[in-house]
């Protein structure tokens, strides 16, 4: 059995005293291992939410990284402080700098220091192909193939020969959990956009997919988007739960939620599911 624990979200269960910010982080419980799946964008909202839950990064044995925006890298000094043998498991691009545009102005939107800064404190395992983390639990790799739209923002840019050019995301990636049943797909922002995940999935994984879990980035998406893959994943996965949070939006979740009934769930900081 694997439980899924949100440790940092936009949202968080009222019943308990966690730190809400723009930012996600997942804690993986498996038979034998732990593993983080983000950061958020603070390490103090980290440390804190992990305390709160019980949850101890002495514990840790592996963490992995969707992309290099803050939100999800933010909180990475709160992990590099207990050991530098940590491995952590990112696409090749991850520090590739990041930029959004607000106001005309270019701002520095990934990692909060520089690559050399962290080259040292931790066991980077860089690959743009799919890689086992722990026994039942890989990397998607970089999502090569992509026929249908992206979790794009406008503002979001990188730099190549000194211009300012849109993201091409090319260090999105997610993360699949094999399970009895089917596999689970844990998303951080879905960048390279939850239908090409997918798709990307079905071709180098074996299984049904019966989970998705994360942000899926359609909170800049309009309701005939949202609709075109509300009914891709109908047909995609038919059997699959979602459990939805951070950037997926709240338009999204709610047609969701209309779509799928008691299979789609707002996954609030603070919650567990168990695989």
């Amino acid at each position: 059995m694997a439980t899924i624990t949100c440790v940092i979200d936009n949202a968080a269960l009222e019943r308990v005293n966690l730190q809400t910010e723009h930012g996600v982080a997942f804690w993986l419980q498996l038979p034998e291992n732990n593993i983080l799946f983000d950061t958020g964008a603070s390490a103090d909202a980290l440390k804190r939410n992990l305390k709160t839950l019980d949850l101890s990064l002495k514990d840790l044995d592996a963490l992995a990284l969707s992309h290099a925006h803050y939100d999800h890298t933010g909180g990475i000094e709160a992990v590099l402080g207990y050991t530098q043998e940590l491995p952590i498991f990112a696409c090749a691009d991850i520090f590739r700098p990041k930029y959004s545009k607000h106001d005309g102005n270019y701002d520095a939107s990934g990692f909060v220091m520089q690559r050399d800064d962290y080259a040292d404190r931790a066991e980077w395992r860089l690959n743009d192909n799919p890689v086992e983390i722990v026994a039942g639990l890989w990397t998607t790799g970089r999502i090569v193939e992509r026929a249908f739209p992206e979790g794009r923002s406008a503002g979001h840019f990188i730099r190549e020969e000194g211009d300012f050019v849109p993201d091409p995301y090319l260090d999105d990636m997610s993360l699949v959990l094999k399970t009895e049943n089917g596999l689970v797909v844990i998303c951080g922002c879905c960048h390279a956009g939850i239908l090409n995940t997918l798709v990307h999935v079905q071709a180098h994984f074996d299984g049904e997919i019966r989970g998705v879990v994360g942000g899926i980035h359609l909170m800049v998406a309009d309701k005939a988007l949202i609709r075109e893959v509300i009914g891709k994943l109908k047909e995609m996965a038919p059997e699959a739960q979602y459990w939805l949070n951070h950037c997926t939006g709240i338009d999204a979740l709610n047609m969701f939620r209309d779509a799928f009934g008691n299979n789609a769930h707002h996954f609030k900081a603070g919650k567990s599911i168990q695989f």
